[in-house]
């Protein structure tokens, strides 16, 4: 029986070539070591083996998911892989709690009304700065700047700054380099540093006015 990814492994970017060239040479050897990962009938994990065992015509072992939360187990599955980056942990947490709004998560996980962002980023193993720049990105960017985010070749902040200009000029400013904007002044700071200047100067006018009235008794 064959089977196709699930969306929420899909979510992940794929595997590079000469990784999976080095899998497939293990699994010619060894076989497939460690069961895949089914949920209604699709690879939610282990596609990558799944797709080398099948290319060499070997058996491949499946397992059912058990009663967990499907977006829980993806993130724990895919956030400790040696070459995903940040910003695509970040873009692939942010399609793995999207698809619960349609997908069929388990009876107890929370929906994305209730899971909130710092419980996201930390299931996905990502700052919460960077979830919300995935987010942006996903819900403005022009597609060349979701795949650029996707293969490593563009980060998120400078993805998040390009997703707020027009769609028609998204796609020119990936090659660009982004311009930092010069930071304002701190004037807070500033009136900090002279209520405590004044305070200080208050202190010791009162305390000479102090040493004046004792030397006048």
């Amino acid at each position: 029986m064959k089977f196709t990814q699930h969306p929420l492994s899909a979510a992940f970017p794929a595997m590079g070539a000469d990784d999976f060239q080095a899998l497939k040479d293990s699994i010619e050897n060894i076989g497939v070591q460690n069961p895949v990962t089914l949920l209604d009938g699709m690879v939610i994990d282990g596609w990558h083996r799944y797709t080398a065992a099948m290319e060499l015509g070997m058996a491949c072992p499946t397992v059912e998911l058990g009663d967990v939360d499907p977006r829980d187990f993806v993130l724990a599955q895919n956030k400790a892989r040696r070459h995903i980056t940040v910003a695509q942990l970040a873009m692939a947490a942010t399609a793995v709690y999207r698809w619960s709004a349609a997908g069929r998560p388990s009876g107890n996980s929370a929906g994305p009304a209730e899971l909130k962002q710092p419980e996201m980023a930390k299931n996905a193993g990502v700052s919460v700065r960077s979830l919300r720049q995935a987010e942006e990105v996903s819900k403005n960017a022009a597609p060349e700047v979701i795949a650029a985010v996707n293969r490593g070749a563009v980060g998120l902040e400078k993805a998040a700054k390009i997703a707020q200009l027009p769609k028609e000029e998204q796609a020119a400013a990936i090659a660009k380099p982004v311009v930092k904007e010069a930071k304002a002044p701190d004037n807070d700071h500033k009136l900090d540093d002279a209520a405590n200047t004044i305070r200080e100067l208050s202190s010791e006018n009162e305390q000479l006015r102090d040493r004046l009235a004792v030397n006048q008794m």
